[in-house]
């Protein structure tokens, strides 16, 4: 039975309802209500129109537009028998809740009925007075016309600007909630780049100084009669590259601390730049391959972006010639051009597979950099004048988009 009844009310409404029923019976017993001339009802007949529009009241959440049905023939009732304010108002009520709960078509044609029903009852007071069946004048017409429109009228105005209300409130925090969505969105995806470019930048600081490193120790320790200038020039080798991958990896450090470095007034750790293609090139070797750098044109100023994206791809290049390409030369061609900056690396194809295991992630790291600066990238076998051999070719503005430039 609990059950049954909370499906037909609420205990707000409940509540409102039971309180509208005790002031009602207040303002009957203090005879607060309109008396009509002749023989007055008996007050228990009042009690009627009031007891149903507070069983009216239990339904105007639930089911508002019954409410609504329910309470208007007791409304009726009670203007017949001499309304009073307590009728009044609960019966406004109904009309609130209908207009607020109930769908928008039904406020604006609750709307249009309570206009058009306040009019004809001013025009038939007006009526009356003309016929002289009632005295006042045009004063009474106006005071029962307005309280007519305060009864019916107000309410459904008042609930439908409650109604906008609401619905600006919610669209306000539909809006706010797709901000911060987005704003997570663009979070994760920040956060997302920042993990890729570090992703590159350590897969190829340590790739190329370690790979050179293997493959130099390896071969000292593969060769047991080596001679000692050939295994001093390894052991040089692998000295550099161990000294200039802990100086990178400092440098990443630095990146990584932020404010660090303003806080102690030091200059920001310095990126690698084009002018020492020169040193990368030289200390790239292997027993059975050397690399050779040719550079064309004159060089321009490049943003830093662009001086490390070059850089790196020919880094990585180089460490992947050194693992995967077969003996001969590797030749880096620079070539400076009037819109940017050209990169050809080209090495010989291997044939006996890879000295040290790879993942592609270099490959894709290069097109990431070349892309990202809106440059192109290509990487295949090359048939070339001496042979088949594997062609590195990136291609990189000198103005890369703004949007762009940080994120290389």
């Amino acid at each position: 039975m609990l059950v049954s009844a909370r499906r037909l009310t609420t205990p707000q409404d409940a509540l409102i309802a039971a309180a509208s029923l005790a002031a009602g019976l207040v303002m009957i017993v203090a005879d607060g209500y309109v008396k009509f001339s002749g023989a007055s009802p008996p007050l228990v007949l009042r009690v009627v129109p009031l007891a149903g529009l507070c069983a009216a009241m239990l339904l105007r959440r639930k089911a508002p537009l019954t409410g609504l049905a329910v309470a208007t023939p007791f409304n009726v009732l009670d203007v017949v028998l001499g309304p009073s304010l307590a009728t009044l108002m609960i019966y406004g009520d109904a009309l609130y809740a209908a207009s607020l709960y109930g769908r928008r078509r039904t406020a604006e044609w609750l709307l249009g009925v309570t206009i058009a029903a306040t009019l004809a009852v001013a025009a038939a007071m007006g009526a009356l007075v003309v016929a002289g069946a009632l005295e006042g004048g045009l004063s009474v017409v106006v005071l029962l016309g307005a309280v007519a429109g305060i009864t019916w009228v107000a309410p459904v105005l008042t609930a439908m600007a409650v109604r906008e209300h609401r619905s600006r409130a919610e669209a306000e925090r539909l809006r706010a909630e797709q901000v911060a969505r987005l704003a997570e969105l663009d979070r994760r995806a920040a956060v997302g780049a920042e993990r890729a470019r570090m992703a590159r930048e350590l897969h190829d600081v340590v790739a190329n100084h370690l790979s050179a490193v293997a493959l130099h120790s390896s071969a000292v320790l593969k060769v047991r009669d080596l001679d000692r200038e050939t295994l001093d020039r390894s052991l040089e080798v692998i000295r550099e590259n161990s000294v200039q991958g802990l100086a990178e990896m400092r440098r990443m450090i630095g990146l990584l601390r932020d404010g660090d470095a303003g806080e102690e007034g030091a200059d920001p750790p310095a990126q690698p730049r084009l002018s020492e293609l020169g040193r990368l090139v030289a200390r790239t070797s292997r027993s059975d391959l050397s690399a050779r750098l040719q550079v064309a044109g004159e060089p321009p100023e490049l943003p830093a972006a662009v001086e490390l994206a070059a850089y790196r791809i020919v880094q990585e290049s180089l460490t992947n010639a050194l693992k995967h390409a077969g003996p001969g030369s590797a030749d880096v061609v620079v070539e400076y051009v009037r819109g940017g900056v050209t990169i050809d690396v080209l090495s010989p194809l291997g044939t006996d597979g890879a000295r040290l295991p790879g993942t592609g992630s270099g490959l894709i790291g290069m097109r990431e950099r070349a892309t990202l600066l809106g440059g192109r990238f290509d990487a295949g076998p090359w048939p070339g004048p001496d042979g088949s051999r594997w062609r590195v070719r990136a291609e990189l503005p000198a103005d890369p988009p703004a949007d762009r430039e940080v994120a290389s």
